[in-house]
């Protein structure tokens, strides 16, 4: 285990950042908590980017940006078309013109436009998802004072980021939530769960770890920093309290506990772990025809959109980790404070 004081907070636990779910109104209220509260950008605009973070600065406690760094993929005519031929039929069932889908990506890499609004409000902590930007946009983060966390599925992976430059790396096991953040080893049998992970990438690291994957309650903390972690990394017990911005329909697949989650490619065209639907059914989790991330979202959408107005969520990203018990409606304030139980003992 390894210092971890840059956070600037009383605990080493963060907020997993998590699009679609959330803006600045979690990540304050569980800063204000105790913890670190995390804001996802890669889907914000540079006007939206600075709102949040005005919310967040005046705020007064530490956060964390988060960012992916993927790499967009070429136009491809064919493939979009094949996409969209495998949905056709729910569009027919549900009365909507295929021909109003729309294309393009629903995530944005960062970028230097987004480096430029950061640099008025240099936060404490910088996140990325799928890897390290380029080296000038590192080093530009860097510049600002902020320290430098990624995502790693695997030891080879941790070793790059160790290797890059980032001040520390977050394990993150197969039964995590949402989006994997593998960009050496895509093949999922080469990923574990974290209890496997998490020691295997803390011997092998001289940086902080942070665990990630089934940490739900004091337990999973308690376990985790047994591993050797210096801090955890909590998403989905998030996902029920008040100050979170799920849907009606993920909010009540949420609190089925017993409903399975499996990795899709269905919603964006990345492998993420969300809890099984109709549309997992029947297309099966993983689809060749899907388009490579984050392409798949534009021929989904209409879909999703459609059943959500009717209540049903058939077509929705219902991002979950494998371990839901955590999961409450209350402030954020009372999970941050039941996590925390676990740090007793440390």
């Amino acid at each position: 285990m390894t210092d971890l004081t840059f956070l600037g907070t009383p605990l080493p636990l963060i907020q997993a950042p998590m699009a679609g779910s959330q803006d600045a109104g979690l990540a304050i209220a569980v800063g204000q908590a105790g913890a670190l509260g995390s804001l996802p950008a890669a889907m914000l605009d540079a006007t939206s980017l600075e709102r949040e973070l005005r919310l967040l600065q005046a705020a007064g406690c530490p956060y964390n940006v988060n960012f992916f760094v993927h790499t967009p993929p070429a136009p491809d005519a064919a493939r979009e078309a094949r996409w969209m031929q495998t949905l056709v039929p729910y569009y027919r069932e549900f009365g909507l013109d295929p021909a109003k889908a729309t294309s393009g990506a629903s995530r944005q890499p960062f970028s230097h436009a987004a480096a430029e609004v950061l640099e008025a409000f240099r936060p404490a902590v910088v996140s990325f998802h799928f890897g390290l930007p380029a080296p000038d946009l590192l080093a530009r983060v860097k510049r600002m004072g902020s320290r430098v966390l990624s995502s790693a599925t695997t030891v080879r992976e941790a070793r790059w980021l160790q290797a890059q430059g980032a001040d520390a790396v977050i394990a993150q096991g197969l039964e995590a939530g949402g989006h994997r953040g593998h960009f050496l080893d895509k093949d999922v049998t080469l990923q574990a769960g974290t209890a496997t992970l998490l020691p295997q990438i803390v011997a092998a690291l001289d940086i902080p770890v942070i665990a990630a994957g089934g940490i739900a309650d004091a337990q999973g903390v308690r376990d985790a920093m047994a591993l050797g972690a210096s801090a955890v990394q909590v998403g989905t017990s998030f996902l029920l309290c008040e100050e979170a911005r799920t849907s009606p329909v993920h909010r009540a697949a949420l609190k089925d506990l017993q409903a399975p989650t499996a990795l899709t490619n269905l919603f964006s065209g990345g492998l993420a772990r969300g809890i099984v639907n109709r549309v997992m059914r029947e297309q099966g989790p993983v689809s060749q025809a899907a388009p490579p991330f984050p392409l798949a979202t534009g021929g989904i959408g209409p879909l999703r959109s459609h059943a959500e107005a009717a209540g049903v969520g058939d077509f929705s990203p219902l991002w979950s980790g494998t371990n839901r018990n955590g999961c409450r409606a209350a402030p954020a304030a009372e999970v941050v404070r039941a996590l925390a139980r676990g740090f007793d003992s440390v």
